[in-house]
């Protein structure tokens, strides 16, 4: 049986510190361009079920649900891509792909060039399972096109 290899990321175009936005926050290291690979979502994996089964209360996460209902808790094991701070509008995206083992990932490059000492922002486009407004997600990003909100925008019907 072939052993699978640990995927592993470093991250130096990241580096974390205090934002003024939330908390920490990841910032650039050097000036990149667009599309430039800032490094790998890591941390503890989660099933659909183990999610649902764990009381998480009001705690500081670092869940990131994939499309395949994964969840990765970058709070356990994982690295400074887990301190980027959610801005409506972003610098940076996560993008999914499968490795050759089949195995979903989560990557995070910029969508636009960024200069040294940028904070590095992705829309978290949060989705409220329980109902509750907007406001319970308050957005503090203060971009120009700020929804007030990091629930994703609602789609016009």
């Amino acid at each position: 049986m072939a052993k699978l290899r640990k995927h592993t990321s470093s991250t130096p175009f990241v580096r974390v510190a205090p934002s003024g936005v939330h908390g920490l926050g990841a910032f650039a290291t050097c000036a990149l361009p667009a599309f430039a690979l800032l490094g790998l979502y890591e941390g503890r994996r989660y099933s659909q079920h183990e999610i649902a089964s764990r009381a998480w209360d009001d705690q500081l996460t670092y869940l990131f649900t994939l499309s395949n209902h994964e969840t990765i808790d970058g709070a356990k094991g994982g690295n400074g891509t887990r301190h980027l701070n959610h801005a409506c509008d972003p610098n940076c995206e996560a993008v999914e792909e499968y490795d050759d083992a089949g195995r979903l990932l989560l990557k995070f490059q910029t969508i636009v060039p960024v200069d040294a000492g940028d904070e590095l922002f992705i829309d978290y486009c949060l989705t409220a399972d329980d109902g509750s407004p907007p406001t319970d997600y308050p957005c503090r990003c203060g971009s120009s096109n700020c929804r007030g909100t990091m629930l994703a925008p609602v789609e016009a019907t």
